[in-house]
């Protein structure tokens, strides 16, 4: 085999390496990969709770939930193209940037949620893929136009978060009604709100940049914060009281939990010193979402090792 040859053979690979790789990246960018596998953890985190184990069962009411999750995120990265086109962070998503087109983002987001909802009705039945496709109508069809003309969007749009939680309870035999469930998705419901105003202390000129309404334009920085720290204390709060409602059986479970929330509750207060500045909300930011983290994998732990 001569030279040239091996070198256009090993060109031809790598070129084919690279453009199978910008296909995989546009994919994981369109579903929102991240966000998607983390609805995924809190879907297996509802299973869990109602069964007390991991078995079989989980994988298919999983993989349901996360095609339908990313033919979401591909469906809102289809509506809210324009207004991403204007946003430093996000005019370079697949859309806006002309890597992918329309037909193929929405041929995609089609294929997805097909998918995810034959997975969840075949594995898990009705009631599940009923609370499944709530909330990609939710999250599509409520939310996502309602924050374009309402600062507080985000207080009926935060139930996103509190369902996939119900979808893993209901999934492994759970009633949607057991106080269990409800207050797992509370917490969660609660958690999305401060989170999400974090986000919108760090990213604001961003919002304001795509003509989205912000709640800095009725409150001042110093209001916003003062409010989102009142978010955050319920948060805490909420997490602390689940033990109330028998899903915790170990004592040490519930000491942990308390410290937990002392942890954020102490460094909440670091958000109302006159210093605060963007880092301040990052690592805010990152905090609340660690302490969701906690209650996630200490009530995991009291239900499958305890």
């Amino acid at each position: 085999m001569n030279k040239p040859f091996q070198q256009k053979r090993i060109l031809f690979r790598i070129n084919s390496y690279n453009k199978l790789r910008n296909k995989i990246n546009i994919l994981f960018e369109l579903t929102k990969i991240r966000i998607t596998l983390f609805v995924t953890v809190t879907t297996a985190f509802g299973y869990i709770c109602a069964s007390r184990e991991i078995n079989a069962g989980l994988i298919a009411p999983l993989l349901g939930i996360l095609f339908l999750a990313c033919g979401s995120a591909v469906i809102n990265h289809y509506q809210e193209r324009k207004t991403d086109a204007l946003m430093d962070r996000t005019k370079n998503r697949p859309i806006p940037s002309g890597r992918i087109s329309l037909a193929n983002a929405l041929i995609i987001a089609v294929l997805l949620a097909f998918t995810g909802a034959l997975i969840l009705w075949f594995s898990s039945g009705l009631l599940a893929l009923s609370l499944a496709l709530l909330n990609l109508v939710w999250y599509n069809g409520v939310y996502t136009p309602l924050k374009k003309i309402n600062p507080l969007a985000i207080i009926p749009g935060s139930l996103v978060g509190a369902i996939p939680p119900a979808v893993g309870w209901v999934a492994a035999g759970g009633n949607i009604f057991d106080p269990g469930i409800l207050i797992i998705s509370f917490f969660f419901f609660i958690w999305q709100i401060p989170h999400f105003w974090l986000l919108l202390l760090v990213l604001d000129k961003d919002y304001q940049q795509a003509g989205f309404p912000t709640l800095t334009k009725i409150f001042t920085h110093e209001q916003l914060t003062r409010i989102t720290f009142i978010w955050i204390m319920a948060t805490v709060v909420t997490g602390v009281i689940i033990p109330l409602f028998g899903l915790i059986k170990f004592p040490v479970i519930n000491f942990t939990l308390l410290a937990a929330g002392i942890w954020l509750s102490w460094n909440a207060f670091k958000l109302l010193r006159k210093t605060t500045n963007a880092l301040s909300f990052r690592f805010a930011f990152r905090e609340i979402n660690v302490f969701a983290l906690v209650i996630i994998i200490l009530l995991s732990i009291d239900k499958l090792v305890i």
